[in-house]
């Protein structure tokens, strides 16, 4: 069976290229443009792990987050944060709204498979 990453982003040039980096890295790929699609595709879905941008219009990557942490069935899913911003306050926020982890646009495809790879690790053996 394999395991399913959600990619959120709401540029459609960075999912086509995360969803086409993941299958070929052997995992079913679920996509979605904004954080309410994000968040009906976890339930409808749910992924192993989620890809989300951090800047979207309505729903930011910040809330789905929280949104996720509060509720008890989407609570441990590990979650990397996708952002533009290279400040450290940014991805301290994201950390605290509950990312296990981020990447910095433009970020290394094979390097984003790497850290979910690692944070499926970390969530199995926790």
């Amino acid at each position: 069976m394999l395991l399913k990453v959600l990619v959120v982003d709401d540029e459609c040039d960075v999912v086509e290229l995360l969803a086409y980096t993941f299958v070929k890295a052997g995992f079913e790929v679920i996509t979605a443009g904004d954080g309410w699609a994000a968040l009906e595709k976890v339930r409808l879905h749910q992924p192993d792990v989620i890809v989300l941008d951090l800047m979207m219009p309505e729903l930011d990557g910040f809330e789905v987050c929280r949104v996720l942490r509060r509720d008890l069935a989407t609570s441990e899913i590990p979650i990397l944060l996708l952002t533009a911003h290279k400040g450290e306050m940014v991805r301290l926020a994201g950390l605290e709204a509950g990312a296990w982890d981020y990447a910095n646009k433009p970020f290394v495809p094979r390097e984003l498979v790497a850290r979910v790879n690692e944070l499926l690790r970390k969530a199995h053996a926790h």
